[in-house]
């Protein structure tokens, strides 16, 4: 794995720092709804700050907006950092994706970002596997460093991909099977257990097969329609009534899942297990989240669903590791050069 070189090492002193972070957070009625993201921000920041840069900008995108948005702009974000980080050196740049070169890696948009900087501080893990001008172009024309935050995604879910404590389990769930995918087929040969559940689990039934064991539900939470309080009740896997959507795993199918988890001592789990944001359907994700606190193995959490079900749990900090990334932690442990990081030179 490509080890690109730390902002440990850089000679900031006095220089302006231009600063990739991840500040794509979740807004609700324009309010930060998790906050997560914001907080694993600040140990770069803090960093350049106290080791007497002289200015630091920061930049990131907010979601996908159709031009210049209003309600995606960074602004609230803005706020809430400098709260956090009250310093005259600090200034955040508004949303990257305003910008409509920024998703083509526009060379003009990348000068406009590099302006007058010094250097480049790579720190968002969660889009190092898009080619943009904020994570490639900048990336091009100015010196650059990996960020704290970044060195850390590397370092934890890099542990995945070399010897692991057995017995490792994989937990896979959400709706997009495609991004899930290369992961299983990457990792699961060398897994002692893949347990899927979530929509996955009927595609992976049905269209794709796997080259190795799955464990998959046996039982579900079904309901007469995909609305909160629709009619619901728990039906074995293979017998859902016609119309019927399997929207969380059952009782026995939680009860099965945890007994694999509980004698794992290396873990990766990415996607609910069913849609956790309705409590009717929440019990399998939690229950899901719960064991994988409890097993005392090495844990890593992937995807920002999995990861806001720990948050409104409380179990976020009995997790060996929160991957801030969705879609980097998945093309790293699938094996992927992630473009953001390549462009870095090696330590």
């Amino acid at each position: 794995m490509h080890r690109p070189r730390s902002v440990r090492d850089a000679d900031i002193a006095g220089k302006r720092v231009l600063v990739r972070s991840d500040l794509n957070v979740p807004l609700e009625g324009g309010q930060i709804a998790d906050e997560t993201r914001i907080q694993a921000s600040l140990p770069t920041l803090q960093l350049l700050l106290e080791d007497d840069v002289g200015e630091v900008t920061v930049c990131s995108h907010l979601g996908r907006p159709k031009g210049e948005d209003p309600a995606f702009s960074i602004r609230p974000v803005a706020e809430r950092l400098r709260e956090l980080l009250p310093a005259d050196r600090l200034r955040v740049l508004e949303n990257t994706r305003f910008n409509p070169g920024e998703t083509k890696n526009d060379p003009e948009f990348a000068h406009e970002l590099a302006g007058d900087n010094d250097l480049f501080v790579q720190d968002a893990f969660g889009s190092v596997h898009r080619a943009h001008a904020s994570t490639v172009g900048v990336a091009q024309l100015l010196p650059t460093y990996a960020g704290l935050l970044l060195e850390r995604e590397l370092t934890e879910l890099g542990k995945l991909l070399g010897d692991v404590e057995r017995p490792f389990v994989l937990i896979s769930g959400g709706a997009k099977v495609d991004d899930k995918l290369g992961v299983l087929k990457n990792l699961g040969g060398k897994a002692d257990g893949v347990l899927v559940g979530g929509k996955m689990a009927e595609q992976i039934r049905t269209d794709n097969p796997l080259p190795f064991d799955v464990v998959l539900p046996v039982d579900v939470v079904a309901a007469s329609g995909f609305v909160a309080d629709a009619e619901a009740k728990v039906v074995p896997y293979d017998a859902l009534p016609d119309g019927w959507l399997g929207l969380d795993i059952g009782p026995e199918t939680r009860e099965l899942f945890g007994k694999h988890i509980s004698q794992a001592r290396t873990i990766f789990w990415n996607g609910p297990m069913g849609v956790f944001e309705w409590p009717r359907f929440a019990e399998g994700t939690k229950a899901v989240a719960e064991a994988v606190a409890a097993s005392g193995g090495y844990s890593v959490v992937g995807g920002a669903d999995s990861a806001r079900a720990l948050s409104d749990l409380g179990l976020a900090d009995k997790i060996s590791w929160v991957s801030t990334g969705g879609g980097a932690a998945l093309e790293l442990l699938e094996g992927k050069d992630l473009p953001g990081v390549s462009v870095i030179p090696a330590s």
